[in-house]
């Protein structure tokens, strides 16, 4: 079967095995279901797809037996790299894991082939990373790089990650250095900011995407200390 209604019966009853972590059951279904984890579920509203590993990801994620249920539907012959379908991305399960900080079921997705740099996220087309770190999703964003994503500048700033920063900035133009002094406070970086405020920085720079200055961002990110910082050195409210 390539797609489900995701009113049928039968897709109710797999999305409650991966919800409430019945592995038992999923697997009962899948055997009697060949073709199963490689089903789409189809909103017959929307036109959206969803796979089943994206069922396991979805926010909020963190559900019962998560790992051992990619491990299921990988060996039922899910797709792991599998794209969102329909909507206004192509998100692959891994983006998901990071969007919902779901640790666990990411490090089984990498484990199971998943691309760590898969295109196609809601943030601007990009990588699991991407997601994690516009999404505050600090531990699913660091290990992500433990386990070898690709860091832009903007992500290093946002996790601090001073050598790898530093490499940036000798080519970087006021932009990128604006991004990334953004970043560090949304991040709650302080080293970070300081290191790109003595490199130009504009204090009270807003991005394209959010109306929030740097101030504002270390603000709702609770790095109080980083807050007094940016008052300290002119930062404002938008």
């Amino acid at each position: 079967m390539e797609s489900l209604s995701a009113g049928d019966p039968l897709a109710t009853a797999v999305v409650s095995a991966i919800h409430t972590g019945h592995v038992d059951t999923l697997a009962r279904l899948l055997a009697e279901h060949p073709g199963l984890a490689r089903t789409r579920l189809r909103n017959d509203s929307s036109g959206e797809q969803r796979t089943l590993l994206h069922i396991v990801t979805d926010w909020p994620g963190h559900f019962p037996q998560g790992p051992a249920t990619v491990a299921a539907l990988v060996a039922a012959g899910a797709d792991v790299n599998a794209r969102f379908g329909g909507g206004a991305h192509t998100e692959t399960p891994l983006h998901w894991a990071a969007s919902c900080d779901d640790v666990a079921v990411l490090d089984a997705l990498l484990d199971a082939g998943a691309e760590i740099d898969a295109d196609g996220a809601v943030i601007a087309g990009g990588t699991p990373l991407d997601d994690a770190t516009a999404f505050a999703q600090w531990n699913a964003a660091r290990r992500l790089v433990e386990r070898g994503a690709d860091v832009t500048m903007f992500q290093a700033a946002a996790l601090g990650l001073l050598d790898r920063l530093e490499q940036f900035l000798e080519p970087a133009t006021q932009e990128d250095v604006d991004e990334a002094f953004w970043a560090a406070c949304h991040g709650g970086q302080q080293r970070a900011a300081e290191v790109l405020l003595s490199r130009g920085a504009r204090i009270n720079w807003i991005p394209p995407w959010e109306n929030l200055t740097p101030l504002d961002a270390a603000h709702r990110t609770g790095a109080d200390d980083l807050v007094q910082w940016l008052r300290d050195q002119g930062g404002t409210s938008a």
